[in-house]
């Protein structure tokens, strides 16, 4: 066992030394929730807890399965009855628990019913048509809806913005290669041009048409395309955009089937097995129609794999069955290692090494990524989000990842941190900051194409990754690295919101900013009397609730909203406020205890706690997330954290983490 070890899972006090005397209620709730990760581990070691979005992807699932012109009866009953159960007391479907009515939700989700059999006049369906129309029809859904709707012959194809597979040919210097769009807009792109360059039509054996959902006929609309801003760059992109539809027509053919052929090397280049194009739902989606508008055979490998990729998202269980966006295997096994590092029991130290030696040997070493069309010098050496994506690690995993490595057994895996160091510091922006899965992806005039209304184009530096990065430079503790971690501070500091917060951009919100700022302001031993550590623990405790917990609504994302509240607490987003109220040395705050005591009063009987509200997000504004693991082991760290500090000489949390 290393020092490094040995410091961090060894020399708990025994209870009876503890100050204070014993705190039996903390002590059984850390037991049961600790039992309650640990039953759900793996045999090989690793935990898997399901990712759940709103009803646009379960309705894409079942409309693909019509767009294919197959039958899944089982699964299309058990997604509908999903789908129904979902819908809002508004008539519509939400992008999180309890929100608003979103219009293309919506009319995916109504679409998808009414393939699947639902009658147009039942009761569900009828409030679900009067809400869409109330709200402009199925006219007003934005590009990707539009896009489907071409697929199927509901609207025409000047519909859609325009995006020649042609630029798949232009070089990288072009404004608009492929290169200079996030991960997750390439890989659901690139199949999605040669769609759109073939304009295939659906199967729709049944013949589903949602008509009823349109105020106009949608042929006699004539102003379509729009900015998605009033700025005079989208106007000019949109009389661009009248521009390629014109002269689209007289496009050399051998030129767009050259480009087309490029679209299908790179998909078939990171299909990725099982694990599908990009480890996305979308991109996979796009991958197998495209495989199917080039005639592919079901039978045909690249088809059956994309397919199968598909099949791996699905949930299937009574009464609760949907379709997955992605799988989180290695966020979920990194972080359950964490927590239980942090619980300080010599017991549990053999779950712990099995769950790491599995994350181990998920650390991307051979295979060179997309991000190195910006970096190309740079040897991988990250980690993805799911099983596998080699061509598209992040730095947010790949700092969690090593954290866990290093806090374990520093000398045991430290050719793998040594690596993760060397590519997350690769990867650093010129400002100091860090994108999840690129660097320098900061091409804000894109934002304005008419294809990009969804607002998720690009991958800038957002300061909740930035956070974790600085995190793991400052534990691993190399001087090499501290002009990297400088520039990383700085750019942590200005990023420091007026009131006191941080955005966080893949938690909701400024809460999971805020713990991920301080965790990281703590591990470089920042001064805890420095104005921005002030400015944030006050910020956390005017928001702390009357229950003694912290909640966050996904509206947060939009503009003018209210930051850090929600009428309801949930246990995750109290375990971030907690951990960065602790980070900033304010173990001893009465709002910690009061946070504390939520925790322990709300845990469920199986040790976990209830959670149904989204506290994550894939896209603001846009695509939201719900990790069921996070109400099971943020709210243990936060406990065992608290107990660790509380029991021990020293109040300092001493991981970037």
């Amino acid at each position: 066992m290393s020092e490094h070890r040995a410091e961090t899972i060894s020399g708990r006090r025994p209870r009876s030394q503890h100050p204070g005397g014993r705190d039996l209620a903390l002590d059984d709730a850390i037991g049961r929730g600790t039992r309650s990760l640990l039953a759900l581990q793996k045999d090989d070691g690793h935990w898997l807890f399901e990712l759940e979005a709103d009803a646009t992807i379960p309705a894409e699932y079942i409309l693909l399965q019509h767009y294919l012109g197959r039958e899944e009866p089982e699964i299309e009953r058990r997604i509908a009855e999903f789908l129904r159960a979902e819908q809002g007391a508004d008539g519509g479907w939400p992008l999180f628990h309890g929100g608003a009515l979103d219009l293309s939700c919506s009319i995916k989700a109504y679409f998808a019913l009414k393939a699947a059999g639902d009658p147009i006049d039942a009761p569900h369906m009828a409030r679900a048509r009067a809400a869409i129309l109330e709200r402009g029809g199925a006219r007003r859904s934005n590009v990707f809806t539009r896009i489907l709707l071409a697929l199927f012959g509901e609207v025409p194809w000047r519909a859609v913005p325009m995006m020649p597979v042609e630029i798949m040919l232009l070089p990288q210097w072009s404004p608009f290669h492929i290169s200079k769009v996030s991960y997750w807009s390439r890989t659901v792109l690139v199949p999605l041009l040669v769609l759109m360059a073939m304009r295939p039509r659906a199967r729709n054996p049944r013949g589903v048409t949602i008509r009823e959902l349109f105020l106009e006929d949608p042929e006699s609309v004539r102003d379509w395309i729009t900015g998605p801003t009033r700025s005079p760059l989208a106007t000019a992109f949109a009389v661009l955009d009248h521009v390629l539809r014109r002269t689209e027509p007289i496009f050399p053919k051998g030129t767009r089937q050259r480009a087309i052929d490029q679209a299908v090397a790179f998909v078939n280049e990171r299909l990725n097995g099982e694990d599908g194009l990009g480890g996305i739902f979308p991109a996979m989606a796009n991958a197998l129609m495209m495989y199917d508008c080039l005639g592919y055979s079901p039978d045909h490998p690249c088809y059956r794999t994309a397919d199968a990729a598909l099949h791996k998202l699905l949930v299937l269980e009574p009464g609760r069955s949907y379709c997955q966006p992605c799988l989180s295997p290695v966020w979920d096994t990194a972080l359950s290692c964490h927590i239980l590092m942090e619980i300080n029991d010599p017991d549990l130290e053999p779950a712990i090494e099995r769950g790491l030696t599995w994350l181990a040997e998920k650390q991307v070493l051979e295979v060179v990524g997309d991000w190195a069309a910006v970096r190309p010098g740079l040897r991988p050496g990250g980690w993805a989000f799911q099983y596998e994506n080699p061509f598209y690690p992040d730095v947010d995993d790949t700092a969690v990842a090593a954290l866990a490595l290093d806090r374990f057994d520093r000398e045991r895996w430290r050719p793998a941190i040594d690596r993760a160091a060397e590519w997350i510091v690769g990867m650093q922006s010129r400002d100091g900051g860090w994108g999840s899965f690129d660097t320098g992806n900061t091409h804000f005039y894109l934002n304005h194409i008419p294809f990009a209304d969804h607002g998720a184009l690009l991958d800038p530096p957002t300061a909740d990754v930035s956070a974790r990065c600085l995190g793991f430079l400052a534990q691993r503790g190399d001087p090499a690295h501290n002009a990297c971690a400088a520039t990383a501070l700085a750019y942590l500091k200005r990023e420091q919101e007026p009131d006191g917060s941080w955005y966080g951009r893949w938690g909701t919100n400024y809460i999971y900013g805020t713990w991920s700022a301080l965790a990281a302001l703590n591990a470089v031993n920042a001064d805890v009397e420095a104005s921005e550590i002030r400015r944030a623990v006050e910020w956390l405790c005017a928001r702390q609730r009357d229950d003694g917990g912290w909640g966050e609504s996904e509206e947060s994302y939009w503009p003018d909203r209210p930051r850090g509240t929600a009428p309801y607490s949930t246990a995750s987003q109290t375990a971030w406020a907690l951990l960065g109220m602790m980070a900033a040395g304010e173990v001893h705050n009465p709002a910690v205890a009061r946070g504390i005591a939520y925790l322990i009063r709300t845990q469920n009987a199986a040790g976990g706690w209830d959670e149904p509200w989204f506290t994550a997000v894939g896209f603001p504004r846009v695509f939201f997330l719900r990790y069921h693991g996070y109400s099971v082991y943020f709210p243990l760290w936060a406990l065992a954290r608290y107990r660790r500090l509380t029991t021990s000489n020293s109040q300092h949390v001493p991981f970037g983490l």
